[in-house]
Formats: C-alpha cells, sequence, structure tokens
C-alpha cells in the first residue's frame, strides 16, 4: 500500500512539473504514472551503473556531475515513455531538480500526516 501511495504522489509531481516547466509535455496522468513507474526502474538499475562508471568525473565535479546523470535518466525516459517529451537537456536538469524538491515535499507531507494519524 505504502508504494502504491508513494507512486501516485510521485505521479503527482510528475505531471505537476510538467504542468509549471515549459519544454515538458505529457499528455496524461496515465502517462504521468508511466513517467513514475520508469524514473523509478532507471534509477533503480541504470542509475547506479552511470554512477560507477562516472566515479571519477563525479568526485572530480564535487557531486555536481550528479545532476548531469539525473538529467539524462529524464531524457533517457522521454525516449521510452510515448506522450512524455522533453525539449533539452537543460529543460531535463531543471525537471529533474524541481522533481527531486517536489518529492521531498509531498514525500514529507505524508509522512507527517500519517505520524499524526498514529498518535
Amino acid at each position: 500500500m505504502k508504494t502504491l501511495i508513494r507512486w501516485l504522489i510521485n505521479s503527482l509531481g510528475v505531471i505537476v512539473i510538467a504542468e509549471i516547466l515549459p519544454g515538458v509535455e505529457i499528455k496524461s496522468f496515465f502517462t504521468a504514472m508511466a513517467v513514475a513507474l520508469v524514473l523509478s526502474i532507471l534509477n533503480l538499475i541504470v542509475k547506479p551503473i552511470l554512477i560507477v562508471l562516472t566515479l571519477p568525473i563525479t568526485i572530480l565535479s564535487l557531486g555536481i556531475f550528479l545532476l548531469i546523470i539525473n538529467a539524462l535518466i529524464i531524457q533517457l525516459a522521454s525516449s521510452i515513455v510515448p506522450n512524455f517529451m522533453v525539449s533539452s537537456l537543460w529543460t531535463a536538469l531543471i525537471y529533474s531538480l524541481l522533481l527531486s524538491v517536489m518529492q521531498s515535499f509531498l514525500q514529507g507531507l505524508f509522512e507527517t500526516d500519517r505520524q499524526d494519524h498514529e498518535h
């Protein structure tokens, strides 16, 4: 149940940021759900491989290169999921930053709400 709620929260974040940011287009909430799922899978499988392969440049850049890896993951998701388009790598970078902030906010809100109901 917790995974399903997290997936829906991430889908909401995906579609809200796409509405705010020019250069990102999502056709429907179902597409946003697919994007959230694909991003989760890519972050689970592809991202660790990219981090290991680019470890020297990541260390030299003091971790800033991880932002580029996140943007590449967004671009890859854009090429996998139909009806999800990101116009450029810079747009993907901004999208990834905003999505991280939005997900952190929504997850924190969900956790706070859940703790209030437990007490």
